[in-house]
């Protein structure tokens, strides 16, 4: 195929979607409806703003917002001039953007103020004001604009209206110029990962392999031009940018976007917008099958569900098919990869959704392989390895992590624990910092999370392991249970006894009225262990 028909670079592919589908609908935020052609306008017009305000291609620019027709622009521009996008978590406090902010070398910040009731820009200047030199944060000497999405005013920022204007002297021919000069090799985002054992790391990766991976990614799982997508993941994320966002660029299909997950307002958008694709985590389709009320909302429209996680319940799965979705899929990927390293198909059956992860998208290579490195046979878990065109370039700045991630072969260490099953499909059974050892066996908590949750009155489960004085480490498995439960943690255990090996059955099952998340939806072992 030639560059033409699979552009290799974000702005290539937009300039094709607005000349495919220019009348469709790309953007629905609220009241604000973008179609293609439109949103190619806007993205051209903020291009030629970053050119007025001197970004060159290289530069790093990047959004602390929650999901909008703004925040699209804005990445997309980025990328279209040649700069780096790098997105922010919503739920960062200032000490932890400002972080970010300087170890990615960020030029510009585009940021909605105020959101969930935060000041974002107090919480990074710390009440010290802009410097003497106009710069709006002081302790970012590297930070040298912040554009509002909001609108604030205050020294050293720029709202968003002011900002689009100050391109409008600028012919579009500059613009297309800029695009033009994009190599598909060029890094096209740096994304952060969650720093859950210490420190974030940015990994780097470009145009043509995030655009690759996610043309494998929306043939895999069927997502095409006639789809209208609820992005409620945060955009900050692989999941809701790159499996949002980026797919719906390359299949001209259309985003829908919601800021924040909230199932009565999830269940109005899917009847009023006519949605047919919902990726998420598997909390978010739990809520929505157990919303009060749901009944009342026309969902027909709904086809496709994605989600991904080591512990997605084989009655979830069958539930989720049987009331919400013809088509549930689950996947498996990291930030080092773009995302994406495996996808389920359609016609996986319910067990093969909920206790694999699929199989490897095209150009993808999984192995599976023991502490020396040697590749284990199907069906025998070891530590899980990936090998393609998809693995980041490194991270930022970061030589000897880079090493430590990614061998001389090509082959990215995850960090997961798995097995590939018989037929190809990947299994993850843990993270290998997850693990715990009982009595020098060792437990991994997937798979005690998904016979906790085959119980009928549980929603959710997670478990680690603690401290224990006999046995050294034992299990504690925290729970949700659906609305009306009646049922105890005596019961759960008992539950796990005739289902599991005496040293994987948790001496502790604590009920919560919820399990602790962070900003992507991932349950947040580290604050369960402080309940």
């Amino acid at each position: 195929m030639s560059e033409t028909e699979h552009p290799l670079t974000i702005p290539g592919a937009l300039g094709l979607a607005a000349r495919l589908h220019p009348g469709r609908d790309a953007v629905v935020d609220g009241g604000v409806r973008l179609t293609w052609a439109r949103l190619d306008d806007r993205v051209r017009t903020a291009v030629k703003s970053l050119i007025a305000l001197g970004i060159r291609p290289g530069d790093r620019i990047a959004v602390w917002a929650p999901n909008s027709h703004r925040w699209v622009v804005a990445a997309l521009a980025a990328a279209s001039a040649g700069a780096v996008l790098v997105p922010v978590n919503t739920r960062y406090r200032g000490a932890e953007a400002s972080w970010l902010l300087e170890r990615g070398g960020v030029r510009l910040l585009f940021v909605e103020n105020g959101f969930l009731g935060k000041d974002y820009l107090a919480m990074l200047d710390t009440g010290r004001g802009p410097g003497d030199d106009g710069r709006p944060v002081p302790a970012l000497p590297r930070l040298e604009r912040v554009v509002t999405f909001d609108g604030t005013e205050r020294p050293g920022t720029l709202p968003w209206d002011r900002f689009l204007r100050r391109g409008e002297r600028l012919a579009d021919s500059e613009a297309t110029a800029r695009s033009a000069e994009v190599h598909p090799d060029d890094p096209s985002d740096l994304l952060f990962t969650s720093g859950t054992t210490g420190r974030p790391k940015g990994a780097l990766t470009t145009h043509r392999q995030n655009l690759t991976t996610y043309r494998a990614w929306s043939s895999r799982t069927g997502v095409t031009g006639d789809d209208r997508c609820l992005i409620v993941n945060p955009m900050f994320h692989c999941f809701g940018y790159k499996a949002g966002v980026l797919a719906c660029l390359l299949r001209g299909a259309t985003m829908v976007l919601q800021p924040v997950f909230d199932a009565d307002r999830v269940l109005r958008a899917v009847e009023a917008e006519r949605i047919t694709v919902l990726p998420g985590p598997p909390t978010i389709y739990t809520e929505l099958l157990d919303a009060p009320g749901r009944d009342r909302f026309d969902l027909s429209s709904l086809r496709l569900a994605v989600t991904g996680a080591s512990d997605v319940p084989v009655a979830l799965v069958r539930r989720m098919r049987a009331e919400l979705f013809p088509e549930v899929l689950t996947a498996y990927g990291l930030t080092e990869t773009c995302g994406t390293v495996t996808v389920c198909s359609a016609d996986d059956d319910a067990e093969t959704v909920a206790r694999t992860a699929g199989r490897p998208i095209d150009g993808t290579e999984v192995l599976v392989a023991d502490a020396a490195g040697h590749t284990l046979p199907a069906g025998q878990d070891g530590r899980i390895l990936v090998r393609g065109f998809h693995v980041m370039l490194g991270y930022l700045d970061d030589p000897e992590a880079s090493a430590a991630a990614v061998d001389a072969d090509g082959r990215l260490d995850t960090g997961d624990i798995g097995h590939l099953d018989a037929r190809g499909n990947l299994v993850i059974t843990g993270r290998s910092k997850d693990m715990f050892v009982v009595g020098g066996f060792n437990v991994y908590p997937a798979e005690v999370e998904q016979v906790l949750a085959g119980h009928d009155a549980v929603a959710e489960a997670a478990v680690v392991g603690v401290p224990d004085v006999r046995l050294g480490e034992v299990g504690r498995a925290y729970v949700t249970v659906r609305p009306g439960s009646g049922t105890g943690p005596d019961e759960l255990v008992g539950h796990c006894r005739e289902r599991l090996a005496n040293f994987k059955v948790p001496r502790e099952v604590v009920v919560l009225g919820a399990l602790p998340r962070n900003a992507t939806g991932k349950v947040d072992k580290a604050a369960l262990r402080t309940v």
